[in-house]
């Protein structure tokens, strides 16, 4: 049971991380990215083929996979640079599913849909598997709460107050003087390289990728958690990672409440029970458990009458 609970410790991390990355560019830039399980493969790959075949340690792989991450995320955000709402989403959400394509038939590079296997991690093999778990939960938590007080620092940073100025009406912050493409490539490009960095710890704990485990789930379960647990506030991600996480495997247990229901009964109604839970959580908490706290200054009386 410790072994479950540790495990579903480090997927709650592993969701939370995307989550920030996907907050960095939808939260504060207001630009809809369906993409975050490409950047998820890019990550995972690339970190298992530079452990694999040039031996580097985790943390020069993780590096790798971010930087590679970011540099597809910046070109996406190129091309895309004119898209806004659906279109974007729809282009984004395309480019998700080449990535599993190309995962999945260029042989010579990933193994096709057999995957890599045998990918090296910290404490594989020397720890116990409870042992191995709760390190890699410690480790994924430890980079997620790091990138979210940096993700939170960025936000109330200058630049942050630019990504919401885009947000809210990207013409304005044009006029004001603000590049708005170079803040979207580079909004495009560090939420890529935190999910870069997700999947890079995703195919260390696990020790095998295949593209099978990158697919439009991921996406929907990330969306969902965000959602849930707040637009535009880094808390928000981590709260809504560890609820969907929580939803989607304590279902499994109604099986053992109500006793008598057929495998198929039991797995309808989990998907019932999450989908009546998340409707009645946006229907009360529209903006989430932690709606986003923006700064209203109050316009001083003199220049109000000017």
């Amino acid at each position: 049971m410790l072994d479950y609970l540790a495990s579903l410790a480090v997927f709650a991390g592993l969701y939370a991380l995307l989550g920030l990355g996907l907050n960095l560019v939808w939260g504060l830039g207001g630009m809809v990215n369906l993409g975050l399980a490409g950047f998820f493969a890019i990550g995972a790959y690339a970190s298992a083929l530079s452990a694999l075949h040039l031996a580097l340690p985790l943390p020069a792989a993780a590096l790798f996979a971010m930087v590679l991450a970011a540099a597809a995320g910046a070109l996406l955000a190129v091309v895309t640079a004119r898209l806004r709402g659906d279109y974007l989403a729809i282009v984004t959400l395309g480019f998700a599913e080449v990535i599993q394509l190309i995962a999945s038939n260029e042989i010579w590079l990933t193994n096709g849909t057999d995957g890599l296997s045998a990918i090296p991690a910290p404490g594989r093999g020397v720890l116990s598997p409870l042992g191995f778990d709760l390190a890699s939960a410690a480790i994924v938590w430890t980079v997620t709460i790091l990138v979210a007080a940096a993700l939170g620092r960025l936000a109330a940073a200058p630049y942050g107050r630019v990504l919401r100025a885009i947000r809210e009406d990207e013409m304005v912050a044009r006029v004001a003087g603000k590049n708005v493409l170079a803040f979207k490539i580079s909004a495009f490009a560090a939420g890529a390289a935190v999910m870069g960095l997700a999947g890079s710890l995703f195919a260390a704990y696990d020790g095998y990728v295949a593209p099978d485990s990158f697919d439009v789930l991921v996406t929907l379960l990330v969306v969902l958690a965000l959602t849930a647990g707040g637009v535009g506030r880094m808390q928000g991600a981590l709260v809504g990672a560890v609820l969907v996480v929580a939803l989607t495997e304590g279902t499994r247990f109604l099986g053992l409440l109500l006793p008598g229901l057929s495998a198929l009964q039991v797995a309808s109604l989990r998907q019932g029970a999450i989908g009546l839970f998340l409707l009645l959580l946006l229907r009360l908490r529209p903006q989430g458990l932690l709606p986003e706290r923006l700064r209203v200054h109050p316009i001083d009386s003199e220049e109000a009458k000017t």
